[in-house]
This record gives structure tokens, C-alpha cells and sequence, in this order.
């Protein structure tokens, strides 16, 4: 592997919580490589920035991603983030 990584630890949390929006701070942090804390902190900055809504579902937070927002990129027009997604992730079945 190369030693570097396409995507943050921001990208990849979203991608995490996207991919699966019941998904546990413990398991964002194994599958992005970071500390259950960074996590934590990572998953409060998407909430702040209003990509990611989080409500209580019992004992485990449920999280809802914000589709409809635009990512600003350097030097590029604005993409929304659902088009991001549709790329990076997997194609499910509906």
C-alpha cells in the first residue's frame, strides 16, 4: 500500500456513517485507524458543519448524512455531497 491515504479521516468517518448510519463510534474508529476519541471529535465536527444529524435511537445514536449539501473543492466547482457518495460507495440494492 502506498503510504498515503485519497481521503481524511473526516472523508472517511462520513463514509462510515453513510455506508452504515447506525454505526458505533467504536467501529468508525477500527475501520478508519484512529483513536475512539478522534472519533468522537471527527463525528462532532460533521455535525457542527451540518453533514451529519444525530438522534438518540435507544442506547445507540442513529445518524442521518446531509445529501443535498455542497462540498467546496480547491480550484473546482461545488459538488454536492450525494454525488461523492454515489461514487465512493458501493451500489446498494433497493
Amino acid at each position: 500500500m502506498p503510504p498515503f491515504g485519497f481521503l481524511t479521516n473526516h472523508g472517511l468517518t462520513l463514509l462510515c456513517i453513510a455506508e452504515d448510519t447506525r454505526i458505533r463510534i467504536r467501529d468508525i474508529a477500527g475501520a478508519v485507524g484512529i483513536t475512539e476519541r478522534a472519533a468522537q471529535r471527527i463525528v462532532a465536527d460533521l455535525i457542527a458543519a451540518g453533514y451529519v444529524a444525530r438522534r438518540r435511537d435507544g442506547r445507540r445514536n442513529q445518524y442521518a448524512v446531509r445529501t443535498d449539501l455542497p462540498l467546496t473543492l480547491p480550484n473546482q466547482r461545488d459538488v454536492d455531497l450525494g454525488s461523492l457518495l454515489a461514487v465512493l460507495l458501493p451500489a446498494r440494492d433497493h
